[in-house]
């Protein structure tokens, strides 16, 4: 497996989330979910209209069980996300509780695939000028890495992640060589 890294710029995740949604409402929204949650793409994939949508606005909270842990996650859909969720429900049908959010095209009700996930996720961020891999487990980092960056204790991140460690969310994030470039600039001798 490549590694993956996420996006550092917030400047670099508006003009993705800006592509993605010029291009596809659907697409948009998986890249919100991704960034706003921490889930893991399979668990986004298998996103159903129940899960975001109480009749006629967004919930407050998405709850899932993951399907790598079989833990239960909760998490609120903050402003940001609950507008993308309106936006979306504006232009798809959001009346079957039971449908997939990310249905493709093929088949009846079925979620794309992980490996369409990537491909979309990859070719926006080429598209937006992002040299670093992303895939789809890009977006579990970089909701991570901006976690991290906002001063958020790593012991919550860890939780959020469901790490077994601090020391593997900081490799995880790519913190640990950035946590040591820091050091030598604050020595400075």
């Amino acid at each position: 497996m490549k590694m993956v890294y996420p996006i550092r710029d917030k400047k670099q995740v508006e003009l993705v989330k800006s592509y993605l949604k010029s291009k596809s409402l659907r697409n948009y929204l998986m890249f919100q979910i991704g960034i706003s949650s921490a889930l893991r793409i399979s668990d986004i994939l298998n996103l159903q209209v129940k899960h975001v949508w109480n009749n006629k606005k967004a919930s407050d909270y998405i709850e899932v069980n993951e399907k790598k842990t079989g833990k239960y996650k909760r998490f609120p859909i903050t402003p940001n996300l609950a507008k993308v969720i309106k936006e979306y429900a504006a232009e798809y049908d959001m009346s079957d509780p039971e449908l997939y959010l990310f249905r493709s095209r093929k088949g009846e009700n079925k979620p794309i695939t992980r490996q369409q996930a990537r491909d979309i996720l990859d070719h926006a961020c080429d598209m937006c000028g992002i040299p670093d891999k992303f895939g789809s487990h890009g977006l579990r980092k970089t909701w991570g890495y901006f976690a991290f960056k906002q001063g958020i204790s790593l012991d919550y991140i860890s939780i959020a992640l469901n790490h077994r460690s601090i020391a593997e969310t900081k490799r995880y994030l790519g913190l640990l060589q950035e946590d040591l470039d820091d050091i030598y600039f604050q020595v400075n001798l």
